[in-house]
């Protein structure tokens, strides 16, 4: 079986200054800065997104809008309400649902949540700042995800592949 690409995005930074509810909570300006650089960089590094997965959060969902903004195809979209505050062990039962006619898969979600399932995943545990990205090599099936046999490929605001 061929390998699988998982994505994960952490939000771009929020705006606490208002009284929202957290899944209400905006992006701030910051955060609308940062969710395109996240977006060039997918465009630039990635051939194909199949589906992309999304917390309900106001602040995942614009995240992913201006993201696909600079994507030439944006890919499917799927609200799951189970990404909102998912732990680790949670969001890799959402990974091993994924169908296996898709090869490359984005989450976006949060912390601790995001950095967590890398964790899992991988053995290595990334700093996901706000904006940043984790990309994982799955071998196999997308139910492999739960053998935690994984390799992170890169990590960061701005990661570097490997060659």
């Amino acid at each position: 079986m061929s390998e699988r690409t998982l994505v994960l995005l952490r939000h771009a930074k929020s705006d606490w200054s208002g009284g929202e509810t957290d899944r209400l909570r905006p992006l701030a300006e910051r955060g609308r800065r940062q969710a395109p650089d996240a977006g060039r960089w997918l465009a630039a590094h990635l051939d194909h997104i199949d589906l992309v997965v999304v917390s309900p959060a106001r602040r995942a969902r614009d995240t992913w809008d201006l993201v696909a903004a600079e994507l030439d195809t944006p890919p499917p979209t799927r609200i799951d309400d189970r990404v909102y505050a998912a732990s680790g062990p949670e969001l890799l039962g959402i990974v091993c649902e994924l169908s296996d006619d898709l090869d490359t898969s984005v989450l976006v979600g949060h912390n601790p949540g995001i950095e967590d399932l890398a964790s899992l995943l991988s053995g290595e545990t990334p700093r996901m700042p706000t904006s940043a990205l984790a990309v994982l090599a799955i071998p196999g099936s997308w139910s492999a995800a739960g053998d935690r046999s994984a390799t992170l490929r890169a990590a960061g605001r701005r990661p570097t592949l490997p060659e």
